[in-house]
């Protein structure tokens, strides 16, 4: 079992405090967004017996156990982060498995190199993912039905955005989200400019359901990313809950702070809210036009303890331990690799006591017990 020494990306969006104050330790002043765990090759974890990424590929079926080198290959396939947004972060979507495939071999043939501005896919994997909030988390997730995209679009009085309210209550839905967030992407800069300036102005007078879009728009001016942002649910998650965001699916991430994990990829096709490349013909052929519930997700208890969050992906796996003072040692022993992460009090894992923020690699099989006061986080894969 190692203790893991992780990174953390300063990333502009991130908060200056909320991971400090996690790890108990001072802020540095600078933006910290997402502290990584695992194996991935952009900022793989350090052990005592080199990177994660490392100590894998010296061992695979050891480290990940047989059945998971056979399903995924020699690589741990989740990567688990804890995110701290204190600005909004790029509207974005991830292909599926399919499409990424398609797009990073296309990309490879054509020679984009993997470090361009304007490269799409960076692998060939997809990147389903599940974010859990440790405080109260604001995000984006999925369409509105296009009727109360319209009302909320009609509802700021501004002129320019009438013919997208026009286009909401005049076409199928799916033609009708498609349309719109066609033009909004592709309108001439310096009229949607004033479009969203007129915009922000509107929800900041109006507050109430306005006030998360004046927002965004105070962060980024002008990006036709605020009027796109407005045609998503807005959800504010408690502590404890989740939401999961399959491919296709557009969203964003507000405020707050986070356990985050998702498949092993780097993809991320963006909408706004960003001065990255957007991709507008790559982005329609994988967003998904589909208005939707955002499906806040609670966890589900089990006999043990173990409380999981559900989802529809393989490659990983998120549950936690609660554990009260006086409880028993749970048994965490698994045949598949994880990563235990405590985000309350204090746990011992093992030989590992750990505090709020700190983290261990458990490799398939090693037997691994935990006790104490807090709470951790297990993530591992689907058996």
């Amino acid at each position: 079992m190692d203790r893991l020494d992780n990174t953390i990306r300063p990333y502009a969006w991130g908060s200056t405090t909320a991971i400090p104050e996690l790890l108990g330790v001072e802020p540095t002043g600078e933006p910290q967004a997402e502290m990584w765990m695992g194996a991935h090759p952009g900022a793989p974890s350090r052990t005592g017996r080199g990177t994660l990424l490392e100590v894998i590929e010296a061992d695979p079926e050891r480290e990940l156990g047989p059945e998971a080198v056979a399903r995924f290959g020699p690589r741990l396939p989740f990567l688990l982060k804890i995110l701290a947004a204190g600005a909004p972060l790029s509207l974005q979507v991830h292909p599926d498995l399919d499409q990424a495939r398609q797009g990073y071999a296309d990309e490879e043939r054509r020679g984009v190199p993997v470090d361009a501005p304007h490269r799409n896919y960076k692998d060939a994997n997809h990147k389903p993912e599940l974010i859990c909030a440790l405080t109260e988390f604001d995000g984006l997730c999925g369409f509105r039905d296009p009727l109360q995209a319209a009302g909320l679009l009609d509802g700021l009085g501004v002129d320019s955005l009438k013919p997208y309210v026009d286009l909401l209550h005049a076409r199928p839905e799916d033609a009708a989200l498609r349309e719109v967030l066609t033009a909004v992407l592709t309108a001439d800069r310096e009229e949607m400019s004033r479009t969203v300036a007129a915009a922000a102005a509107a929800c900041t007078r109006l507050g109430g359901a306005y006030a998360p879009y004046a927002g965004i728009a105070h962060h980024y001016p002008g990006d036709p990313g605020v009027i796109a942002a407005m045609l998503l649910n807005h959800v504010r998650l408690q502590p404890g809950e989740a939401l999961y965001l399959g491919a296709g699916v557009p969203h964003a991430y507000l405020a707050g702070l986070g356990v985050e994990i998702m498949a092993n990829s780097d993809n991320v096709l963006r909408c706004g809210l960003t001065p990255k490349h957007v991709d507008v013909p790559e982005l329609l052929r994988v967003v998904r036009f589909e208005p939707s519930d955002p499906g806040v997700l609670r966890p589900e208890a089990s006999p043990d303890g173990e409380e999981v969050y559900e989802t529809p992906t393989d490659e990983f796996r998120l549950s936690r331990y609660v554990l009260p003072e006086g409880a028993p040692a749970h048994d965490l022993t698994l045949a598949t690799p994880q990563i235990l992460l405590c985000t309350a009090g204090a746990v011992r894992a093992g030989d590992h006591e750990l505090t709020p923020g700190r983290s261990v690699f458990v490799p398939a099989g090693e037997k691994v017990r935990a006790s104490g006061v807090g709470t951790v986080f297990r993530a591992t894969i689907v058996a």
